[in-house]
């Protein structure tokens, strides 16, 4: 019985478009902070490089995220039975 588990969509519907969003807005506050912590230290394009790859890591985790809650669940297997 608990074989039907292991195929079980973990991070279905709307689950899963919730850590979406949270994941990017938590990086894209973290990429704010970034950029503004860096401010009087580095030069803007050391910065912009900085932010860039906080949002790209973003922008796939969500995207991810939100691959993974959109796939159905596995199949039910056919009965063997047929009368």
């Amino acid at each position: 019985m608990t074989l039907f588990f292991l195929d079980a969509n973990l991070i279905g519907g709307g689950i899963g478009i919730f850590l979406a969003v949270a994941f990017f807005l938590v990086l894209a506050a973290v990429a704010f902070i970034a950029f503004k912590m860096l401010k009087k230290s580095v030069k803007m394009a050391v910065r912009m490089v900085i932010v860039v790859v906080i949002m790209a890591i973003a922008v796939t985790g969500t995207i991810g995220l939100w691959y993974a809650s959109s796939r159905p669940g596995p199949k039910p297997p056919v009965p063997t039975n047929r009368r």
